[in-house]
């Protein structure tokens, strides 16, 4: 027979009293020492007046219409990427043409594309709440010298409208700085092609998670890099810069390479653990 809920109370207090009795004060309440007080944040100079406007430009929610590539049936995997960084150099050539073009030589190295570059990677084609890194180096052979600069596109969901965008990376050569590299990330709005990110930067590592796109960079100071996270906004209708701090990496060393079999699985998160942590690699 089961005992009652009654019952079973009378038994735990008196099982409790027996044992309090036999081990004396070992069970009582023991002070765990002061709490500290709770601070608030301290506002610093009250007098200023509230600035009204940024004082840099980023090009937030900056979007741009691809002039040129047509995307059939809104499928970007249909999408030629050399294509589009055409298209990017022929929108502006101040940057990318000419003896004094800052990234002449991206322009020079595009002759050695052919139509498409290595084929293009799925990372699930809804947003996870794992990492999924894109890995510059697993195409090796468009960054040699005189080599094609558009690196392997990457497809996933970042907005949320159930159909694969587009993240594309390319060389800027020979740029101000070494190893600087181009991320974009494009969708399709009323059948068009849309920019909806673009940033330049000495890249470590670029990964998807969730709704985002993070890029790693490295730092002037030992044992710590940049971490850069944009994340989709559909009021913008862009990806906007949500997080940029400095972490430490793991004793001096980049994030772990990922696992070749290991594949990214979805998820509903739209952010991604701000800690450097090993990323699941993607599959075709």
């Amino acid at each position: 027979m089961s005992v009652s809920r009654p019952v079973r109370t009378g038994l735990a207090v008196a099982l409790l009293a027996s044992a309090a009795v036999a081990c004396g004060d070992a069970g009582g309440l023991r002070g765990a020492g002061s709490t500290p007080t709770a601070t608030s944040p301290a506002r610093l100079w009250p007098q200023l007046t509230p600035a009204s406007s940024p004082a840099w430009n980023i090009d937030e929610a900056d979007t741009e219409v691809v002039k040129g590539v047509t995307v059939p049936g809104d499928d970007l995997r249909k999408v030629d990427p050399v294509a589009i960084v055409r298209a990017e150099i022929a929108a502006h050539p101040k940057d990318y043409r000419g003896p004094t073009a800052i990234y002449r030589d991206t322009t020079a190295r595009m002759a050695t594309c052919t139509s498409k570059p290595a084929a293009g990677k799925a990372t699930g084609g809804k947003a996870t709440d794992r990492t999924a890194d894109l890995d510059a180096d697993a195409d090796a052979d468009t960054t040699a010298a005189g080599t094609c600069p558009v690196l392997q596109p990457y497809y996933r969901d970042l907005t949320g409208d159930g159909r694969v965008d587009l993240t594309l990376g390319f060389r800027l050569l020979p740029g101000d700085a070494p190893d600087l590299t181009a991320v974009r990330v494009y969708t399709v709005d009323k059948h068009r092609l849309l920019r909806v990110m673009a940033w330049e930067d000495a890249v470590s590592a670029v990964e998807l998670a969730g709704r985002s796109v993070i890029i790693r960079s490295p730092s002037d100071l030992a044992d710590y890099e940049y971490r850069l996270q944009w994340t989709w906004d559909p009021e913008q209708k862009a990806m906007l810069l949500t997080h940029d701090e400095m972490l430490r990496t793991h004793h001096g060393q980049p994030p772990g390479r990922p696992s070749p079999t290991t594949t990214a699985t979805a998820g509903p998160s739209s952010t991604a653990d701000p800690s450097p942590s090993p990323s699941p690699s993607v599959t075709p």
